[in-house]
């Protein structure tokens, strides 16, 4: 009996799941509306017979769904439908809308293969949260002394040795308790920062490729405890410019009217594409990593500054040099991660294109 394949698409919400069920010809054969419970969910692919293939959206549920149904399917699809024109919208239309794009292949996925780094990425997130949240304070505050025409110079206002000078400054009770709220908020936040970095870099630690990427100059601990946590696995790239696009630092070319006709025969015009900047959906925290991180190999001395230094010498734009160096970071984090050998700046090219 020949083993049919059924085609089924889940919009998650967070107390329902609308399904839709598909088969091969196209048929839409079972719709559903289930709880948003492991045993539901279970239980409704477990009466499923011959080769399943789920799609559903990215979002708060994703990975958890990931994982709950990757070893009863034969597929799971997580897919990135930001910036789609939806139309009219309502959940069984999406649904059934998502099992005929996974019918013919018109999803664009979002990785989801590997869980074992999975405490390491909350403990990323809970370090990166805390660090948010510490700098919106700060702003916050400096900005309520600065409406009212004082002047916060430098880093002082943060400390506590004039914190009762600064807050004599303000006239207002309500204002007075706003800024002591948030005083007492950046202590709080000051308290937990060393223990999540310290909880972070520790699990990090576990990971074998650590020491391979802490020998990459300007990869201090927190860079690569965010790059482990964010990139999972190197072999998801295929190459250095699949890992460009992913952080960001693809270049966006625009191009038109490419061909004309000379003696009846069509000819590629000899002209460049138009650049029209860095690719806009991308993985922000990896293009921090890799921004950062050039931008700090600028200010010392050694083979990245030369190389930075040649580029300018080359006529090339700074800003264009500074993505270069970039790319040269985030091609050596790909390829040292692959082959597990240490940065060595003998083997250091003069470019990475």
């Amino acid at each position: 009996m020949k083993r049919t394949t059924k085609y089924v698409a889940l919009d998650v919400h967070q107390s329902t799941t609308v399904a839709s069920v598909r088969e091969q010809r196209g048929h839409v054969i079972a719709r559903a509306i289930l709880p948003t419970e492991a045993a539901a969910i279970v239980e409704f692919f477990r009466g499923m017979r011959g080769c399943v293939r789920v799609a559903f959206e990215e979002g708060t549920q994703a990975q958890w769904l990931h994982d709950l149904l990757a070893p009863m399917v034969d597929g799971v699809t997580v897919c990135d439908r930001r910036g789609e024109p939806r139309g009219n919208k309502a959940d069984q239309r999406d649904a059934d809308n998502l099992s005929h794009r996974l019918l013919t292949g018109d999803l664009r996925a979002v990785y989801h293969g590997r869980s074992d780094r999975l405490t390491l990425q909350e403990l990323t997130r809970a370090y990166s949260n805390i660090v948010e949240d510490s700098t919106r304070a700060m702003l916050r505050l400096k900005s309520l002394f600065r409406a009212r025409a004082i002047r916060t110079p430098g880093r002082r206002i943060y400390g506590k040795k004039d914190r009762a000078v600064w807050l004599r400054k303000l006239a207002d009770r309500g204002t007075r308790f706003r800024a002591e709220a948030l005083y007492a908020e950046l202590d709080l936040l000051a308290e937990l920062r060393p223990k999540a970095k310290a909880l972070m870099v520790a699990e990090a630690r576990r990971d074998p490729a650590w020491g391979i990427l802490c020998s990459v100059p300007f990869f201090g601990p927190v860079r690569v405890a965010l790059l482990l946590a964010t990139m999972k696995t190197p072999w998801r790239f295929r190459t250095k410019r699949n890992l460009w696009a992913y952080a960001g630092l693809a270049v966006v070319t625009e191009s038109s009217a490419d061909h004309e006709f000379i003696a009846g025969r069509p000819v590629r015009r000899r002209r460049q594409p138009l650049t029209r900047g860095l690719n806009k959906n991308h993985n922000r925290v990896l293009k921090e990593v890799f921004k950062s991180v050039a931008t700090s190999s600028l200010g010392r001395a050694g083979e990245f500054q030369d190389l930075y230094r040649a580029m300018i010498a080359r006529g090339m734009r700074e800003d264009m040099a500074r993505l270069t160096l970039a790319r040269k970071f985030a091609a050596l984090t790909l390829r040292l991660w692959k082959t597990g050998e240490p940065y060595d700046p003998a083997k250091l090219t003069a470019q990475a294109t």
